[in-house]
């Protein structure tokens, strides 16, 4: 064990994740209303945690439209936005009651208060990167079912110890890997399937292509909006200056905001495109509850401005089973699989045909294209399928059986982005433990395994109160 401060509080909270976890006295129900014959007749009691953007623009709507749930209350520190989301759930509602009768939803500044409601059985959390892992954690400790964003966590710490909790308290889980639901991008699933049933033979490369993010300009102080809790936005980041840019536009819900360009709160591509697609990696890789062995990486990194994460990158990550891995701002958008006997590439496709990427529209290729037309047989191996990713998760908390992500995998495929992110920060090799979860013998790269957390924000606070 490497002795320094840093991992001396990582193993307090290791303890705590795995001894204590179940000691700790907080209800863990599964309401009655979602058994018995009548179960298909019951509605399922969503909190929704964060109302900006994907929330608006994935995950409500993802969730109103399947009548087995409801959505009865939100939460958002931005008062503009809850408002705007009440009023958005109450009208949905309202429109599908025959009898004209106002729908009332139940508003929360606070994450907190929303999961001290008994009424509430499951939490969709949609919120900024670096509020992930800790509402996870404390819904889990409420005895909640949660779907949450990715990626899971932004340290590799962070990360253990929310898989650790989940899994404790036998909670209900599903992050946002919609690439595994047959709607509306069947071809990663069946993709898989491909792979992973031999269709190129043994595999023994797999290679990622994800976007990158612009640089950003120095950007002047402003005044905290008065509709904006700044102090908890930060969390358990360090204290910064508020400036528009940094947190989200305050007149759109639909513009990107400019948090995913910045370290403190997302590490950039890595993780943001990264998380879907090392997801799918992994699936294909059969390495799901695994990592890396190896990684080495390069990357450009912006020295001035406010938009401070990775943009231009390579990096090289080996596994166990012989697979090299390799991500390039350079590569087609998507995964590729290459066996020794051909290759299979997916993606969303969509995109604008461009001549030196023709993957990247297609969205489903390979060097044989009868390989895409083969059936999965009876006595091959077939992978978990989702129709609809959303419905997924909400089947998943009626059977109690797992949803197309369980939270150990959320966090093998998060963390995998968080080594090569290490590896791009470091610019050199590391080796990774991926049982021991630590950089063998390597103090500066197990440095950033974890991040001080301010307080009262954070996983270490609530992991003490609790």
């Amino acid at each position: 064990m490497i002795k320094s401060t840093k991992l001396g509080r990582r193993e307090f909270l290791r303890t705590i994740s795995f001894a204590g976890a179940s000691a700790i006295v907080f209800p863990l129900f599964v309401p009655s209303r979602l058994f018995g014959a009548d179960a298909p007749s019951k509605k399922i009691q969503i909190g929704q945690i964060g109302c900006g953007r994907i929330a608006n623009e994935m995950d409500m709507p993802g969730i109103l439209k399947h009548d087995v749930a409801r959505v009865v209350a939100v939460c958002d520190l931005d008062s503009r936005r809850l408002g705007l989301a009440k009023e958005r759930v109450g009208k949905f509602y309202t429109s599908k009651d025959a009898s004209g009768k106002a729908h009332t939803v139940k508003t929360f500044a606070d994450y907190r208060d929303l999961l001290k409601d008994p009424q509430i059985d499951a939490v969709a959390i949609s919120t900024p990167d670096h509020w992930h892992a800790e509402p996870v954690v404390a819904a889990a400790l409420a005895g909640k079912d949660i779907y949450v964003q990715k990626p899971l966590a932004m340290t590799l710490e962070e990360g253990r110890i929310v898989s650790d909790i989940v899994r404790s308290k036998s909670r209900i889980f599903q992050i946002g890997s919609q690439q595994r639901a047959d709607r509306p991008w069947p071809q990663f699933r069946h993709g898989v399937e491909l792979v992973r049933n031999g269709r190129i033979g043994k595999l023994h490369t797999v290679k990622i292509g994800l976007p990158t993010d612009p640089a950003g300009d120095v950007e002047p102080t402003m005044p905290v909006p008065s509709n904006l809790d700044y102090d908890r936005w930060l969390g358990c980041t360090p204290l910064a200056p508020y400036t528009e840019k940094r947190v989200h536009p305050q007149n759109s819900l639909s513009d990107r905001p400019g948090w995913l360009r910045i370290e403190s709160y997302c590490l950039g591509m890595i993780t943001g495109w990264g998380s879907h697609h090392l997801d799918i990696a992994h699936w294909g890789m059969n390495t799901e509850l695994t990592g890396p062995i190896a990684a080495e990486g390069k990357a450009e990194f912006p020295k001035h401005g406010l938009w401070n994460v990775h943009g231009a990158y390579h990096i090289e990550m080996r596994y166990e089973n012989g697979v090299t891995m390799v991500i390039d701002n350079n590569f087609s958008n998507g995964v590729r699989f290459e066996g020794e006997e051909g290759w299979i590439f997916v993606g969303r496709g969509g995109g604008k045909p461009d001549p030196a990427k023709p993957e990247e529209s297609k969205g489903f290729v390979a060097s044989k294209p009868e390989i895409l037309k083969e059936e999965i047989g009876p006595g091959e191996i077939h992978l978990h399928r989702s129709e609809d990713h959303h419905l997924d998760w909400l089947k998943s908390i009626q059977s109690r059986q797992p949803a197309a992500t369980n939270v150990e995998q959320a966090h093998r495929s998060t963390s995998a982005c968080e080594i090569a992110w290490i590896a791009m920060k470091l610019g050199r090799k590391t080796t990774w433990d991926p049982k021991q979860e630590i950089f063998p013998g390597d103090a500066e790269a197990n440095a950033l395994r974890a991040r001080p957390q301010r307080k009262p924000y954070g996983i270490e606070v609530l992991l003490k109160k609790a």
